[in-house]
């Protein structure tokens, strides 16, 4: 038996619980399936391939539901996933089983400590996705071999010659070229990212969809799916404002070399500010209530 407290329960009647695993699977078969079709076919995707190979949910894990911490499963139906890990009984029902969950996944602490910092400070704006220009800077290669270069190699070296490089995000700076790192204002590390992510930055907002399902099956799969959904979205910008010549695919760029361009970019970048505000703050709820549990 856990030590979950029975007062902060909410029992979900079998109807219920059931209705919503069904609405998110039909949700998630929405947005996943052109990849796994795709991917059946030994099809790539420059844009939309990154969400199943730098994040490593598989669509079956994304596409199955889970209530999330301090919900309890009602029926006999709810039974089932007593052969699910971290599901244990609970009073009337089948629910999370907390202890075994933080036991296994210290994650927990980072995660808060890094949503914590990131949601306290201001955004940032006007870094204008240069971090994938740098990726490609003074070299012959490209991390996206079947896409050719908008402006050439060399025409992409005077763009990042011409700018002020300022990424703070050690996930998207390790990929830097050597020639371009010196020209970050910024050195970040792994141990520094709690210090250093902010919320304007496109790459710590996508990464709300990593931090959530790696507290997975303590979160909701319907936050989960939003933050999806949410780094999906960011994602077609980070790679329209790139480099890369994505007409072909049905992408047009945005022109972060010109000025329009660049207010173009910063409105987009404004918006998922916000809206990954909301969405830091509900996995923030889930840890709360892990550590109320």
């Amino acid at each position: 038996m856990t030590g979950t407290r029975t007062e902060a329960l909410r029992g979900l009647a079998e109807t219920e619980w059931r209705a919503r695993a069904e609405r998110h699977q039909h949700r998630v078969d929405a947005l996943v399936g052109e990849h796994v079709r795709r991917r059946s076919a030994g099809e790539r995707h420059p844009v939309e391939d990154f969400l199943f190979t730098y994040y490593n949910l598989k669509p079956a894990q994304l596409r199955r539901w889970h209530p999330g911490v301090g919900t309890v499963l009602l029926g006999e139906g709810a039974r089932a996933r007593l052969s699910e890990r971290f599901y244990t009984e609970l009073p009337g029902g089948v629910g999370l089983d907390v202890p075994a969950f933080l036991s296994a996944r210290p994650v927990l602490d980072f995660v808060e400590r890094l949503l914590t910092s990131v949601a306290g400070r201001p955004a940032h704006l006007g870094c204008f996705g240069l971090h994938e220009w740098a990726m490609v800077y003074r070299t012959e290669e490209v991390r996206h071999g079947q896409v050719p270069l908008r402006l050439g190699h060399e025409g992409t070296d005077r763009v990042v010659e011409s700018h002020r490089i300022q990424c703070s995000h050690f996930d998207a700076f390790r990929f830097f070229t050597g020639p371009a790192r010196p020209l970050n204002t910024l050195q970040p590390t792994r141990e520094r990212q709690a210090d250093l992510d902010q919320p304007g930055c496109l790459h710590a907002n996508m990464d709300l969809y990593k931090w959530a399902y790696k507290l997975t099956p303590a979160v909701p799969s319907e936050l989960v799916a939003d933050c999806f959904e949410l780094s999906r979205e960011i994602r077609v910008l980070d790679m329209r404002a790139s480099p890369y010549d994505l007409a072909a695919w049905g992408y047009q760029p945005v022109r972060i070399e010109t000025a329009e361009g660049k207010a173009a970019y910063m409105e987009y970048q404004r918006d998922f500010a916000e809206r990954g505000a909301v969405l830091r703050e509900r996995v923030l709820d889930v840890c709360r209530a892990l550590r109320a549990a």
